[in-house]
């Protein structure tokens, strides 16, 4: 009987260490240039503004057999903005907006990973939510993701990439210049490759 039991219990316990070490951490791909956040704001309800963050970095946990058990945790330099134009740009940056001399960095941290199903492509979809924090406030958000694939890439690694959107409230992340109505909400969408650690 005791034997039974240090077998099951063996068994058990090699049954949950597999189960853990299928999920595996990722660096995102700053250095390789395979990681975006850009945004899309409406500009007096004639057109829209796109901008980009050229400086952020983060990482991510990942088991395609799990994604309820996912983590990510991104950092952005929001002194990086970039929409083409300098003098915008500056603009942007001031205390009017970012305010990137008091708030230098913006913060993404998940709190929770929900299955939503398949896209049109068959690709796993899923609600990301987690803590923006932004302009020295931190709100939860939802990302609506998408897994695009894994597998080895032709240096020797392995990578997983994602893509993901979502839409905020200006207002809810502290007082900002009012641009009216047109401006009110800006959309982000994020792209990015991660790679396995080793």
């Amino acid at each position: 009987m005791l034997k039974k039991t240090l077998a099951a219990l063996a068994i058990g316990t090699a049954l949950l260490s597999a189960g853990q070490a299928m999920a595996a951490d990722y660096k995102i791909d700053k250095e390789g240039q395979h990681a975006f956040i850009n945004f899309k704001i409406g500009h007096l309800g004639y057109s829209f503004i796109y901008g980009t963050f050229k400086d952020w970095d983060g990482s991510f946990s990942f088991d395609a057999a799990k994604p309820e058990d996912a983590k990510i945790d991104v950092t952005v330099k929001t002194a990086s903005v970039f929409t083409n134009q300098a003098e915008r740009d500056k603009h942007i940056s001031s205390d009017a907006f970012l305010d990137v001399a008091k708030y230098p960095e913006a913060t993404f941290k998940s709190t929770s990973v929900k299955p939503t199903g398949k896209d049109a492509d068959g690709k796993m979809t899923a609600d990301v939510t987690g803590d923006l924090t932004l302009h020295g406030v931190t709100k939860s958000v939802v990302i609506k993701s998408t897994f695009l694939g894994e597998g080895k890439d032709p240096w020797g690694g392995y990578r997983a990439g994602f893509e993901g959107t979502t839409t905020i409230k200006r207002a809810d992340f502290g007082k900002m210049m009012d641009l009216g109505p047109a401006s009110e909400t800006m959309e982000l969408i994020i792209s990015f490759e991660g790679v396995k650690a080793k």
